[in-house]
């Protein structure tokens, strides 16, 4: 046993945690600022790319949130399409036009449908876990894919949103939800380092540890991976229905296990340690897609596989290795 309380050291680690903390909220603040005023000098793909690279780092967002827990999603594509055709539905069957009401909807709607699975998914680990999640995922695409009434295999199209009930206009539509989707993926990254920082975050990394450990010191482990798996269904959610929003469009595909694949990627791309390596991994994916599918349309999947592998052997631990190592030392 060692001779100084373990409490002695929990006040400096709280107050170090909430430096930290309020470091992370000027730091996003600024840079969800400084990317709404760049983006009025940005041209209109670059516009797009970045709304796509945030809507979608949100669904890697959510596995990562897994991943300190030590499982990983391979089928985080079902709750990225359960988020966009909640919003499609929500603009065409209830009349909410809302670009931020329609994000949360698909948010909610996506945590709803993983709360009955959650307790059975929270005991399973490993290649069990991500296979049943890629299962659930690919049962969703079949369903998309039967029900005429939401378009089949073809999907249907979604109307112009609005936003606290003005009209967005031709010329401004685009930047109009690259500001929303900027902002809401700001929130929900400040919220994940809140949540990564506080008593229920480090649970689950103890969990990746040592799970018996967890449960002698009165912790639930089984409760600590379900609340995970709801929250990164929530994540998926939003970024799916921001997705939509800016796509225009929505189709089972959004559920298929390529694209499920493609989250996994920017997450292990990123790491666990850092939120803002998770939308610097997606925008690197987005933008290799943009232009390899362009110069090299048949080759683009290998220039994505070469450059993760380069990952994997220089950076095991993910982009966000390079800066968190500084911070940690």
């Amino acid at each position: 046993m060692s001779a100084v309380p373990a409490s002695s050291a929990l006040p400096a680690s709280g107050l170090r945690g909430a430096g930290v903390g309020w470091r992370a909220l000027a730091l996003g603040a600024c840079c969800a600022a400084a990317l709404a005023v760049a983006g009025l000098a940005m041209p209109k793909w670059l516009t797009f790319l970045i709304t796509m690279a945030a809507a979608n780092g949100l669904v890697s967002l959510g596995i990562v949130v897994l991943m300190r827990g030590g499982v990983v999603a391979f089928g985080q594509g079902m709750v990225f399409a359960i988020g966009g055709y909640t919003a499609a539905l929500a603009f065409h069957k209830l009349g909410l036009t809302d670009a931020l009401g329609m994000a949360l909807s698909g948010g909610v709607a996506a945590a709803l449908v993983a709360v009955p699975f959650a307790p059975l998914l929270s005991r399973y680990r490993g290649i069990f876990f991500a296979m049943l999640t890629l299962a659930l995922s690919m049962v969703t695409y079949g369903l998309f894919m039967k029900l005429d009434i939401l378009g089949g295999s073809d999907g249907f199209n979604i109307g112009r949103p609005t936003l606290f009930g003005q009209t967005l206009s031709d010329a401004r539509v685009g930047y109009t939800l690259y500001v929303v989707t900027v902002v809401v993926a700001t929130a929900l990254g400040l919220a994940a380092r809140v949540y990564f920082d506080s008593t229920r975050g480090l649970i689950t990394l103890a969990v990746r540890e040592n799970e018996l450990r967890v449960e002698y010191l009165g912790g639930s482990v089984r409760q600590a991976m379900a609340i995970n798996f709801v929250l990164a269904a929530f994540a998926g959610g939003v970024g799916g229905a921001l997705a939509v929003l800016a796509l225009g469009h929505i189709d089972p595909n959004f559920s298929y296990w390529t694209t499920s694949g493609e989250f996994v990627f920017v997450a292990i791309l990123a790491g666990w340690q850092s939120i803002a390596a998770i939308f610097l991994a997606s925008t690197v994916l987005e933008v290799v897609r943009s232009f390899s599918s362009s110069y090299f349309p048949n080759t683009w999947q290998l220039a994505l596989g070469l450059f993760l592998l380069f990952v994997i052997r220089f950076l095991p631990k993910g982009i966000g290795s390079l800066w968190m190592r500084g911070s940690t030392r």
